[in-house]
């Protein structure tokens, strides 16, 4: 609907072209957007505000002269009006209105997904926790987020790569082997005392466990080592990379390549794109001025090698080495994206969480010095998780020893109360999830009140087939012209902006519009349900109630298919 009132607005500029109130050469820049109040139409168009300095005409002269240029045999258009400064408001005919319902039932599964983005090969790489541990909430969310993201940019049309960066070089590696070393030696009547800064949880206990059952009593040394031996620490991290798997799986998620951070230093590509900085002048020997405020840990007062990030939209230069000449983490994280640029992608979505927000601006650096290609990397920060229950904070799990596990907490709501949780708030706000509200059977529970709406329809054709009657019948015009009561618009109004919801969504990487949509679509749906009667004896009215609730019942599974949730025909 969008589109016909943008080809609408352009035609009728270029008839206006034509008789010279426009530049020849002008293009015609404006906006179509449905206002908030529904007094103000369907649509409304800013086109004479931004064209009545070219037109030379006050904006509300210019939107008069647009409106008279209108042509007078518009179906989809019931009436337009001059608003406010120079706005122009469009109302859709009831014919126009209804033309949806034949729409989704062509389109199907499909309603609400587009081309737009055919042709763009995106990655997205998100979650990339350290493979140390179980995953904690904080990281689901991020994981929802990044693949719904994903799911989003899918539907319309785009080729999207999911992307997990494995941590496996760095001091994080060396204190899990370490961690896990000693329980192994407990297990042996060799204790150790666990040092500050080592993981203290449960599952340390298990991965020693697993170790002893593998390899007996192989790792014992004389004395306790002051490295543990690279083997264990590998054996720990495909064991913790293997819960991480299986966290995932259970909110159906996937990844298309898991990417290892020590291959970065194993095929040189950390030095290759010092190298190429070098070669291209933006390294040089300095002394970084003491940050203000918390300490960095990159930070020395020697001289060392500095990236002039600062050229690039950075606040500071940035170390690339350190006292020991070995890489900083920024480094790595440099080389590890300018792999994905040679790998060809046309956009890079990283998420990640809220407390890397200082690495956004030296990442997007490096890319643009490397790549020559600004605005490459986009980065969504997630905030993190409060788990309440009944109103309460959840206390730490035993097992971690320091935080819930996600696997806890999906276990116990389910991977749709989590997944569809997880999504209703924008991801730079804080999120409290309630245990006990998200597993309520309530109005009051968000993803209860959107899948009982979904339920509800299916029950209305489980009815009409124990009638004998059809409960899917294909309403044509004549009987859907039936539906002429406001509430019937509205959800004709609602079930129209699905496809932009989802254009814009993915455009702007923002999937809680899906979860806010569908929210109110289902508030529409069980209002009109509880105040009309949908099995009436009228045959032609009858049959485009179904249809049309029918249609409700489409675009909520579409809805919820893209936040990756069940949508059950029974609850």
């Amino acid at each position: 609907m969008r589109s016909i009132i943008d080809r609408l607005v352009t035609t009728t500029l270029e008839r206006l072209r034509h008789e010279g109130i426009f530049p020849p050469d002008l293009p015609f820049v404006f906006h179509v957007e449905r206002p908030r109040d529904k007094s103000h139409g369907d649509f409304s168009t800013n086109a004479a505000l931004m064209l009545a300095k070219a037109a030379r005409l006050p904006p509300r002269q210019l939107a008069e002269k647009i409106v008279a240029a209108l042509p007078d045999n518009q179906t989809d258009v019931e009436k337009w009006e001059v608003a406010g400064p120079g706005f122009i408001n469009f109302f859709l005919s009831p014919q126009s209105l209804r033309t949806v319902i034949p729409l989704i039932q062509q389109a199907g599964s499909r309603f609400g997904h587009s081309n737009s983005g055919a042709g763009q090969r995106v990655q997205v790489e998100f979650v990339s926790a350290n493979p140390t541990g179980p995953m904690h909430l904080g990281h689901g969310r991020g994981a929802v987020i990044g693949d719904t993201i994903a799911r989003l940019l899918q539907a319309i049309g785009c080729t999207v790569e999911r992307e997990y960066y494995v941590n496996d070089a760095g001091t994080q590696t060396q204190v899990l082997g370490r961690s896990v070393l000693i329980r192994y030696y407990a297990l042996f009547g060799r204790e150790h005392a666990m040092p500050e800064g080592c993981y203290p949880g449960e599952y340390v206990l298990e991965i020693a466990q697993a170790l002893r059952d593998r390899d007996g009593d192989r790792w014992l040394a004389e004395t306790f080592p002051d490295e543990p031996p690279m083997a264990v620490i590998d054996f720990a991290m495909a064991h913790c990379l293997t819960w991480i798997r299986e966290d995932l799986a259970l909110l159906r998620i996937t990844f298309d390549t898991w990417f290892s951070e020590r291959s970065l230093h194993q095929q040189g590509l950390i030095a290759r794109a010092v190298d190429q900085l070098e070669a291209m002048g933006l390294i040089y020997e300095g002394i970084l001025e003491p940050p203000k405020g918390k300490q960095l840990e990159d930070w020395e007062p020697r001289p060392q090698r500095l990236f002039r990030s600062s050229r690039f939209g950075d606040e500071v230069d940035r170390p690339l080495q350190k006292s020991d000449g070995t890489f900083t983490y920024f480094a790595a994280d440099m080389a590890y994206h300018l792999d994905k640029a040679e790998r060809g992608f046309d956009a890079l979505i990283n998420i990640w969480g809220a407390d890397h927000g200082g690495y956004i601006k030296r990442v997007q650096a490096a890319l643009a010095a490397l790549t020559g290609k600004k605005g490459l990397l986009e980065v969504r920060l997630v905030q993190m998780v409060n788990l309440l229950r009944g109103g309460q904070p959840v206390r730490m799990s035993k097992r971690s020893g320091t935080f819930v596990t996600l696997r806890e907490v999906v276990e116990e709501a389910g991977a749709d109360a989590v997944r569809f949780w997880f999504l209703l708030r924008s991801a730079g706000a804080n999120l409290d999830f309630d245990l006990e509200l998200a597993m309520a059977r309530s109005n009051d529970n968000p993803i209860f009140y959107v899948q009982y709406a979904h339920a509800r329809v299916h029950s209305v054709g489980r009815r009409l087939q124990e009638r004998g009657l059809d409960g899917h019948p294909v309403a044509q015009p004549a009987a859907l012209a039936r539906l002429t009561e406001p509430a019937e618009w509205d959800l004709l109004r609602l079930l129209g902006r699905f496809p932009e919801v989802v254009e814009q969504a993915a455009q702007e990487k923002e999937p809680q519009k899906v979860p806010y949509y569908l929210l109110e679509l289902a508030a529409a749906f069980h209002t009109y349900y509880n105040g009309h009667k949908i099995l009436e004896e009228d045959a032609d009215l009858r049959t485009a109630r179904l249809a049309l609730i029918g249609a409700v019942g489409q675009v909520i599974a579409n809805g919820l298919t893209l936040l990756g949730v069940h949508a059950p025909e029974q609850m």
